[in-house]
């Protein structure tokens, strides 16, 4: 890893681009072969970018009230929490944490837990 290397920058670009509904920016910020969790489920709720892609496409970017308001952030090496409070979909509003494993090539995985 780099001595530039910001995992914040990359979970904060995701963030901005998801309350901008901005797909393109949204899924840059990720690896091509990201996994995504659900926790407690052991098994993969999303694999691949073009899954994230088509997840947030159909299921985030077309509610016209989405918001994720940043409550909380840790950084541990290059693991970043964010603790937010999303708003605008379905069973909202929603107490959630994002726990985002970044490489120097992106967010490679993403376990989410529900409050």
């Amino acid at each position: 890893m780099s001595s530039s290397f910001d995992p914040a920058a990359f979970a904060q670009r995701q963030l901005d681009a998801y309350n901008d509904r901005d797909l393109d920016r949204f899924v840059a910020e990720y690896t091509d072969d990201v996994v995504v969790y659900t926790l407690s489920n052991p098994e993969p709720t999303l694999v691949g970018r073009e899954a994230l892609r088509g997840h947030y496409r159909d299921n985030r970017f077309n509610l016209p009230d989405l918001h994720a308001k940043l409550v909380n952030r840790m950084v541990f090496g290059n693991k970043v929490i964010d603790h937010e409070w999303v708003t605008g979909v379905p069973g909202a509003p929603l107490d959630v944490a994002a726990i985002y494993e970044v490489t120097e090539r992106g967010i490679s995985k993403v376990w989410f837990v529900r409050g």
